[in-house]
């Protein structure tokens, strides 16, 4: 009796000469090919005839039997055969090898044959054979560190239960070569070994022993290149970005032999020719010489050929733009040095999304299916006509838009951020634009963000568009502890970012919290022994729903004791106590670009004293009120990721300014001011007797209470900084800061509130009085305040301030889970408290390196090591080294 069909793990002759063939195959697409070149035989009994394929029979299956070495019940098997008792077939037929087929898709059955047992006139008695696949029982890895394991059985899915087939080995042994490779393990080899299980247990089962053997990592000792007279060796071999020889100028570049890097880079020597006119230019040939176990050598022969120089540029076909417009973009002029590379960039530039080139320019009209191809049409005499083809096409309309992958978001907030619509022509930068919205939401995976185009259609101008998203942790938790201000500060935050209120009601949308409408709602709570502060706030990001009108509000309320020296404890009979309610909108506009946000705000605090005699505020008695109004413009257009731009820049310019009292209230100033400083002569005046100076104290106690009953000043803030991508994620972040603290009477005096406190990390501490804290890493915390007329500092913060940095940052990775870039600064910048004094340039100056880690639980964490080269206000030495803990902030 022979099977009509098979398909086993050990092949028969045919088999073995197909698997020659196709030893490079996978297992199952070896399987595939291999399964209609099988022979088909009917096998002979005393009630059986003999068939030919060619002359299938219809047979009606009388029954279907099961045998063999597998767990698996009969009728599973016959289930997933897809064959059934009664049903009619054709014998031979394709029927009988959709079943092996179907049998051996499920990835559980090996040497798999379906016999035909005997036929009872037009009924066909049928019988299964097969075994089951062996599932992996341990698995044993040797040759590398324990720490390394686990990423290996998560990666090639070697979990214990999984079915072992030779797919599964194949690629797990090309996988780690080719993974070593990449590191620079030119010689790793990996053995995998399996051993049958022998014991109780029915399933078939095997050990397997997986042997890493890495080898030595090779690096490049040299690269050696001939036939270039043109372009020097070490300017060619910087063209090789990714594969450089050992040298002490290449310490901090990996000289580590990768073979795919070496060939990419074998094409950017290629095109360092082409750079310079060198059309014809190619390597001849390339050798890699085997010194010894660790090092190799790379020897490159170059033919260079002639060097060209552009001719006439004839653009052809283009209607939609005139010759001028599209010269104006390629920027090509006839006798220029011949550079295929920029010609290719100025027609379509691939490293920039947004980039100013003529497939951009037509992309952006809604030309889709437009090409643009450059011709050479002539090179006589070393000089190169060029024809610009220009296919144009129909303009192409959106006709459906829609997103996937929002679990959590709803979809009308992500719709809100769309700049492509139905029916709107299709332009590239709005789908860039898009995509840019969507990432700075910080609700998706910035990385991950697809754009699928689905349906063209040329003919009738139209595609649909589908924006593929994977949601990430919007909320995060904010724990944060540091030493300040004589005592231990602790802090708990929590910050839900794609908030639901209108859920709010609702127990089914828990999960903990309401999410999904885009808003967000932040509670905090910073504590130590002198301080408490108590802040709510909430953002309604679009306002109404049908415009980018955000709407803000916070609360906050803090309480600060004085320090008692000889207890050494909180003295809560004298307290300061400050409550404040912000309500804020912020319009996205139009004009300019829509890059530009012009916001508002209306603030007041209430300031409210008690026995709190200290040298910020000449009254310990009483209060204060600040009614401010706030505007401010900024245009922000920052890469995709919020945590890690890669270009773009943030512009702001913002004023606070209080009502002008002193113009309505009827109060004399000035005479007030005269009396304040005759006031203070008679305390200053050791001769007077210690009752009258404290009655002149408690006069200048009650001027200051009645010149600061309510706050009068004006404020001005502006910050600029720029992101450029130096090299492949590379960035550099030059940034620069300044901010004035001024009187509209000068009679009545710069206030002692709001003002600027630099010098540490910038996290806001206490926060009293409206003052800001401005990072200035390599300095103690607020140490860098404006000096006295004796050079010790005022204590009392800045009215003027400005600072410069400049960043480089390099991501180690962008995951979605946790991004993390390094950093290297240099940063300075100084504070002064009059204009007559002021020079930006007399700078406090540090340098450092920093690491900061993004996780969307947390936000965003960080060090910084900072080294200050000069004095911090008041002192003689220089600062020297500082560590920084960043929290919830980004320099």
């Amino acid at each position: 009796m022979r099977p009509l069909l098979t398909i086993k793990k050990e092949n028969e002759d045919l088999g073995k000469q197909v698997n020659k063939l196709t030893k490079q195959l996978p297992l199952k697409t070896y399987l595939s090919l291999t399964l209609t070149l099988l022979l088909i035989v009917v096998c002979h009994n005393t009630n059986a005839q003999e068939l030919n394929y060619n002359d299938g029979k219809t047979y009606t299956i009388g029954d279907i039997t099961v045998s063999g070495d597998t767990h698996f019940s009969a009728q599973t098997i016959v289930t997933y055969s897809g064959l059934r008792k009664g049903e009619e077939i054709l014998i031979p037929g394709e029927e009988i090898s959709k079943a092996i087929k179907k049998l051996w898709d499920s990835n559980l059955f090996n040497d798999i044959n379906i016999y035909l047992l005997k036929t009872e006139g037009n009924v066909a008695y049928l019988e299964i054979r097969l075994s089951d696949l062996p599932e992996l029982n341990e698995l044993k890895i040797n040759g590398i560190k324990k720490s390394k394991k686990e990423k290996i059985i998560e990666e090639n899915k070697l979990e214990k239960g999984v079915k072992v087939t030779e797919n599964l080995i194949t690629t797990t042994k090309n996988y780690l070569i080719n993974k070593y490779k990449k590191d620079g393990f030119y010689n790793a080899k990996v053995y995998i070994n399996t051993i049958e299980v022998n014991d109780s247990i029915e399933k078939s089962r095997v050990n397997m022993v997986l042997n890493i053997d890495k080898g030595k990592k090779v690096k490049i000792k040299d690269i050696i290149i001939t036939g270039n007279d043109s372009i020097k060796s070490r300017k060619l071999r910087r063209a090789m970005k990714n594969t450089k020889q050992k040298s002490i100028k290449n310490l901090f570049k990996r000289s580590k032999y990768i073979e795919a890097d070496y060939k990419d880079d074998l094409t950017n020597l290629v095109d360092k020719y082409k750079e310079n006119g060198y059309r014809d230019a190619r390597i001849i040939s390339d050798t890699l010489i085997v010194n010894d176990k660790k090092n190799v050598t790379l020897k490159i022969d170059v033919e260079e050929g002639t060097k060209y120089k552009f001719g006439d540029i004839k653009f052809i076909g283009n209607t939609v733009y005139s010759d001028k417009v599209l010269s104006s973009i390629l920027r090509i002029e006839k006798g220029d040095t011949y550079n295929g590379v920029l010609l290719d960039r100025r027609i379509a530039d691939n490293t920039k999304p947004d980039a100013d080139d003529i497939t951009n320019l037509y992309q952006n009209s809604g030309y889709l299916f437009s090409t643009i191809n450059p011709v050479e049409v002539n090179a006589e005499g070393n000089v190169i006509d060029m024809e610009i083809r220009i296919s144009e096409g129909k303009p192409v309309y959106f006709n459906n838009i829609s997103v996937t992958g929002n679990d959590v978001t709803n979809d009308n907030v992500i719709y809100r951020e769309l700049y492509t619509r139905p029916g709107q022509l299709y332009s590239k930068s709005n789908v860039v634009r898009t995509i840019r919205q969507l990432s700075q939401l910080g609700f998706f995976d910035t990385e991950k963000i697809a754009t699928n185009f689905k349906n063209p259609n040329p003919n009738e101008g139209t595609i649909d568009l589908e924006y593929g998203l994977e949601e990430t942790g919007s909320s995060q938790v904010e724990l944060q502890g540091g030493y300040g201000g004589g005592g231990f500060i602790g802090t708990l935050g929590l910050s839900f970012n794609n908030f639901s209120l209108k859920n709010i009601f609702n127990p089914d949308a828990y999960h903990p919290v309401p999410r999904g409408d885009g808003q967000k709602l932040a509670l905090r709570l910073q504590a130590s022994r002198f301080y408490q502060t108590y802040s709510f706030s909430f953002t309604e990001p679009w306002l109404g729903g049908k415009k980018p009108v955000q709407f803000s509000t916070s609360l906050s309320h803090s309480r600060q004791f004085l320090y008692n020296s000889y207890t050494g404890e909180a003295d809560k009979d004298k307290r300061f106590n400050i409550t404040g309610i912000t309500l804020g909108l912020a319009k996205r506009l139009t004009i300019p670009d829509d890059y530009f946000t012009l916001s508002q705000a209306i603030s007041y605090q209430h300031y409210d004293l008690k026995n709190y005699n200290t040298g910020l505020f000449t009254f310990g008695d009483g209060y204060s009120n600040n009614l401010a109004y706030t505007i401010g413009i900024s245009r922000d257009n920052r890469g995709n990721d919020p945590v890690f731009p890669q270009r773009g820049s943030l512009f702001s310019l913002t004023a606070k300014l209080s009502v002008p009292y002193s113009l309505f209230n009827n109060v004399d100033y000035e005479a007030l001011k005269n009396e304040r400083d005759e006031k203070q002569a008679v305390v200053n005046d050791a001769n007077e007797t210690t009752t009258v100076r404290n009655s002149a104290a408690d006069r200048i106690a009650e001027i200051d209470q009645e010149r600061f009953k309510w706050l009068e000043f004006y404020k001005i803030k502006f910050k600029a900084e720029w992101y450029t991508e130096l090299a492949k994620k590379l960035v550099l972040r030059p940034s620069l800061e300044f901010g004035f603290l001024g009187a509209y009477n000068q009679d009545r005096g710069v206030i002692p509130f709001e003002r600027f406190f630099l010098g540490g990390d910038g996290l806001g501490g206490y926060n009293l009085d409206g003052r800001e804290t401005i990072a200035l890493r390599g300095y103690e915390n607020q140490s860098l305040q404006p000096a006295d007329e004796n050079g010790f500092s005022t204590q009392d913060g800045g009215t003027i301030y400005n600072k410069f940095s400049l960043e480089l940052r390099y991501p180690i990775t962008l995951k979605a889970s946790a991004k993390i870039y390094v950093l290297g600064f240099l940063e300075g910048g100084v504070s002064y408290n009059d204009f007559h004094d002021y020079n930006p340039f007399d700078l406090k100056r540090s340098a450092g390196l920093g690491l900061r880690i993004f996780m969307p639980a947390f936000g965003l964490l960080g060090i910084d090591f900072g080294h200050g080269f000069d004095p911090a206000t008041g002192q003689t030495s220089k600062s020297g080294w500082q560590t920084h803990f960043i929290i919830g902030q980004q320099f």
